[in-house]
């Protein structure tokens, strides 16, 4: 046995409250060990020593080193203290706050027994209910669609389809979403992701000089007044972009700064090296000394932004915050913004833009979920570079998921691109069963599903500014194949084993297996290959592509239902 390999946490992404009387609990281990039997052994903390309650796990989850053991238990008393058994070749061994013995003495379980000490409400995560089943489509605003004919174009120097540049204007604006609501409704879409819609030089509008305005080229509050009653009407949730890690060089408290150095009473609200901003001496967004960055320690800083992100909540009903560059913003700005968000309106979302590892972030007081980039990168490795196997694919999936706890898990938000990225499409050299494969998988995942506006017909682009081309809307009337597997995808999404179930990654005979499991189960099967690959579905066959008289035809998918016994 390995015991180095032997890993549980306790009070963190290892063993966490579901509700007041539910904790979930992992034990990780070797993945070359074959143990018989792995259970818990639990009991109140206060007479553990003469009563202990027994639960076998069951082995969820398995990367390319370590097994996860996994267990729910509904608890009658809080007080939860808990060992592991293991049996191994015949032997009973134990694990606690001492590691590995043959021999568990439960008279001194007070002082070596893992612990959840008591459920406090204030620790549980909630999930936010309509994320759940949610489907995103992101829209960056200058290229998706221009509904105001009447206004000023003379900012305008991009012919609609064209290549842009960095400094191309499209037109696209907040009518132009109002008007094309239904297309998205029937497309299958309950939330939209807008990229920043203040005031600001750029197209992009990452560089934002006014937070309490909307930028002209885009509208103005009553058209976006418009556009959430109007998206809300139908289902549709709106989350807008928070830029609090930098702002505009326009930005009128820089500009103080600017004029009076350190007399200025914004002067600490910026990060400056020296008494007067002179030659670039401040810290700055990327390689972009016109976006200096934000002080986000600083007090005045904070009451400024967390003001800005109840402003648009309470006058505009807005359902959420994507936060740009979270992870270079402070984790006592996250706390405190999170506090007086969710004190105003309980059901917005916090999503952070973090590509990496996030889990100190994801404790439930700062962000709901991440954009999964993780998950993206694993499918491009996959679909695309063909570094894993269907194999290594489920186990790297699997590696993914045990980072978080559930709830985070269910409020990640997956995508295959965006904005910031390369077309996936484009990145599969325009292969098409590629990418509805993808989609198939990111609509089964647990979290929400997000579109970057196009991916449906599907439209190209390479690394930014050429990933934000403009939407062809000469497909608008004639609704695409990859439409109408998008609209079939988001039907299955709400079936009780997405809603509710449990999630599993494997692999059969070199096809991927994605498995959510609840009264009955759901099996996607994708197969990444050449040529004919046959199959036998188990159950009831509810979708499918490239798959004809039981062979898969090069790539393609499909999602079967296998009824449990118990449903007769």
């Amino acid at each position: 046995m390995n015991y180095r390999a032997i890993l549980h946490l306790q009070d963190s992404r290892y063993c966490y409250a579901l509700d007041e009387r539910t904790v979930r609990v992992m034990l990780r281990v070797s993945s070359e060990d074959r143990f018989e039997k792995v259970k818990i052994i639990y009991g109140n903390k206060y007479d553990y020593y003469l009563v202990q309650q027994s639960e076998e796990m069951i082995k969820s989850f398995s990367d390319s080193n370590y097994d996860y053991y996994t267990v729910t238990l509904a608890l009658d008393d809080v007080r939860f203290v808990y060992i592991f058994q293991l049996e191994y070749k015949g032997k009973i061994y134990y694990f606690s706050e001492d590691g590995i013995s043959e021999i568990y003495d439960y008279s001194l379980a007070y002082y070596n027994s893992f612990q959840l000490p008591y459920i406090n409400r204030a620790d549980i995560l909630p999930v936010v209910p309509w994320f759940k089943n949610a489907v995103f489509y992101e829209i960056f605003i200058d290229r998706f669609f221009m509904g105001d004919s009447c206004k000023d174009k003379s900012y305008i120097n991009l012919k609609w389809g064209d290549i842009p540049d960095p400094k191309s204007f499209a037109g696209g604006d907040l009518q132009g979403i109002i008007k094309k609501l239904d297309y998205l409704k029937n497309l299958g879409i309950t939330a939209i992701y807008l990229t920043p819609i203040f005031k600001s030089i750029s197209n992009h509008k990452y560089d934002i000089s006014d937070y309490y305005e909307i930028d002209e080229h885009f509208g103005d509050k009553k058209i976006f007044k418009t556009l959430v009653e109007e998206a809300h009407a139908r289902g549709i949730k709106i989350v807008l972009d928070a830029v609090f890690n930098h702002c505009s060089d326009r930005l009128p408290q820089f500009k103080d700064v600017v004029k009076n150095g350190k007399n200025s009473p914004y002067f600490n609200w910026f990060i400056i090296h020296g008494d007067k901003i002179e030659n670039a001496n401040y810290e700055y967004f990327g390689v972009c000394d016109y976006m200096p960055k934000l002080n986000t320690s600083d007090e005045g800083v904070q009451k400024f932004l967390i003001d800005i992100g109840l402003y648009w909540i309470k006058e505009f009903d807005i359902d959420g915050w994507r936060l740009d560059v979270s992870d270079e913003v402070s984790h006592n700005f996250w706390r405190h913004f999170r506090e007086a968000v969710k004190g105003v309106k309980s059901s917005c979302i916090i999503l952070g833009e973090n590509w990496h590892d996030s889990y100190p972030y994801l404790h439930g007081d700062q962000f709901d979920g991440i954009m999964n980039y993780a998950l993206t990168k694993a499918c491009l490795d996959y679909f695309v570079k063909g570094i894993f196997s269907a194999e290594g694919f489920s186990k790297r999936l699997s590696e993914l998921y045990v980072r978080n706890t559930e709830q985070v898990n269910e409020m990640m938000l997956n995508l295959l691109d965006s904005h910031d990225t390369h077309r996936f499409y484009t990145l599969a050299k325009k292969d098409k069963d590629k990418l509805i494969c993808a989609l198939a998988l990111i609509y089964m995942h647990t979290g929400a599903p997000c579109i970057y506006y196009g991916t449906e017909l599907p439209l190209e682009g390479g690394y930014d500014p050429d990933c934000r081309r403009c939407m062809d809307w000469s497909v608008d009337q004639t609704p695409t194949y990859i439409s109408y597997i998008l609209r079939e995808l988001t039907r299955l999404r709400l079936r009780e084993e997405i809603d509710g179930g449990t999630i599993s990654f494997n692999s059969e005979s070199g096809l991927f297996v994605l498995e959510r499991r609840a009264k009955s189960r759901l099996r996607l099967i994708i197969h990444n290959g050449e040529g004919k690959k046959a199959f036998v579905p188990m159950g009831t066959l509810l979708l499918s592509h490239n798959f004809k008289d039981q062979s898969f035809c090069g790539t393609g998918f499909l999602i079967e239902e296998i009824k449990e016994e118990s449903d007769g």
